[in-house]
């Protein structure tokens, strides 16, 4: 008996062993969720030996079945979650080939055949990207696809074949064009008449260059140099013609009338310093220039004069007074600063404070323009005490928004329609700053600390995005009294 007794324990012993690792098994099998539908004839099977296994030790054998309970269970809800994402993703996938059959129909009526087939091949790129669709509609969705985007490839082809066929009728009125000025002789011209003729000729080749459109990229390109090399053989034998006809004092003359044009150009300039400079340069250029034919000189001097005298004019007239004005600003600036200084240490009723840092504000742009050098040290004093009170009232103010909020309330009392409206308001306010601090937080995650100016940024977006939630919490507040009256 004793025997058979040990004979009956270790089979149970055994038992136990198998039936610990039939679990341990199915627990595996239910954690990989991407394979839970390729095992489910296993765990079919394993579900059925477990069964034709035997008796376990009587200790164990509560904790052994419940344990095997958990672990199938386990298994057919990860089997039920896997099915429904895959329908799910049927239903999603479906939907975005569905959209990008729109964007195929919408190309039917794009004018640009090459615009349409650049997008229909983005559209085919974003095909491929999505996944499988029910099988019962994955012949036809594609089919539609397919259909559009057949027509659009004619299209795409149909265009290709067009030009090529304009192209060639291009190269060969290219190619009439060189011949029509190779033939041109133009090595013995000698007179002004002449010259002057056959530019003619040139510039209606040129004309009649520019009329046609492109030949075939080879071609063209060719073609181009060929013609562009006889119309520059023409235009530099014209010009040294003209060269050996002109003496000096046309070239002189040139000069002159270019500095007389400069000269006119900055004439209107208030930029007095570097344009004072520049003219006085051109003056010394002037003298450095020889004498112009006799019938130009008195003409163009006069010319010249007159500009340069017209702006040193102006210069003296605009400037005679600015150091001292500028200096005057200076110290209204500095004024208005200390004003602020003591209306931020006063803290005078809020309205009286509002009114008061608008006009000394208002006072400020008012004033104009100070010594260079100072520009940037009074504008950073003043910014920092206007912002020190603007940051001081902030709290106050909300605080004053809350009362006239209650005030409110009050008013509307027990109609429900005008709280309800009311609530509306707030909500949509609510939704706006929401969305506000959504952007500010994505976009910290673009600045670069190594930018100049991160550090400075980087405070101004912590400093609107704290604002955006004391206006979420306060609106929120506001919300909740709402509902607590309807």
């Amino acid at each position: 008996k004793a025997a058979q007794r040990a004979a009956v324990e270790a089979e149970q012993q055994a038992n136990y062993e198998r039936k610990q690792a039939i679990i341990a098994k199915l627990v595996e099998m239910s954690a990989d969720a991407d394979n839970v539908n390729r095992v489910f004839s296993e765990v079919r099977d394993l579900q059925a030996q477990f069964k034709e296994i035997g008796e376990v030790p009587q200790q164990y054998s509560s904790e052994i079945w419940k344990n095997y309970q958990d672990a199938v269970e386990k298994f057919y809800d990860q089997l039920k979650i896997n099915k429904e994402l895959r329908d799910y993703d049927f239903k999603k996938n479906l939907a975005d080939k569905e959209a990008l059959v729109a964007e195929a129909e919408k190309l039917q009526a794009e004018e640009d055949v090459i615009v349409a087939f650049k997008k229909l091949q983005e559209l085919h790129d974003q095909w491929r990207a999505i996944g499988p669709v029910p099988k019962d509609v994955r012949e036809e969705i594609w089919g539609k696809f397919k259909e559009l985007s057949t027509s659009i490839n004619k299209r795409y082809q149909d265009f290709f074949v067009e030009r090529k066929a304009k192209e060639r009728e291009n190269e060969e009125a290219k190619i009439a064009i060189c011949e029509r000025v190779e033939a041109l002789d133009f090595s013995s011209l000698g007179t002004y008449a002449a010259w002057d003729n056959m530019t003619k000729e040139f510039m209606e080749a040129q004309a009649d260059w520019k009329k046609l459109g492109f030949a075939s990229r080879k071609a063209n390109a060719e073609l181009f140099a060929r013609f562009r090399s006889i119309c520059d053989k023409f235009f530099a034998a014209k010009a040294e013609f003209f060269k050996q006809m002109k003496d000096v004092l046309a070239s002189n003359l040139e000069r002159k009338i270019a500095l007389c044009e400069r000269a006119e150009a900055l004439k209107d300039s208030t930029d007095w310093r570097a344009t004072a400079d520049e003219l006085s340069r051109m003056q010394k250029e002037w003298k450095t220039i020889g004498a112009v034919a006799k019938k130009y000189s008195d003409q163009v001097w006069h010319r010249f004069l007159a500009a340069c005298d017209y702006f040193f004019e102006q210069k003296k007239k605009n400037t005679s007074g600015t150091r001292r004005n500028e200096r005057a600003n200076l110290e209204q600036k500095q004024e208005i600063i200390e004003r602020l200084k003591a209306l931020d240490a006063d803290a005078p009723e809020r309205e009286v404070a509002i009114k008061t840092l608008k006009d000394l504000q208002s006072e400020w742009q008012s004033v104009g323009h100070v010594p260079f050098a100072e520009k940037d040290a009074i504008y950073d004093a003043y910014r920092t005490v206007v912002n020190r009170i603007y940051s001081k009232w902030d709290n106050a103010r909300r605080g004053s928004r809350m009362e006239s909020f209650e005030s409110t309330l009050s008013e509307i009392g027990g109609d429900t329609n005008r709280l309800y409206r009311e609530r509306e308001r707030l909500l949509r306010v609510y939704e706006q700053r929401r969305g506000e601090l959504n952007t500010y937080e994505n976009n910290m995650g673009f600045l670069s600390a190594r930018s100049k100016n991160a550090d400075s940024m980087l405070r101004d977006m912590q400093r609107r995005m704290q604002r955006l939630k004391d206006d979420l919490a306060e609106l929120e507040i506001k919300i909740k009294a709402i509902d607590s009256k309807l």
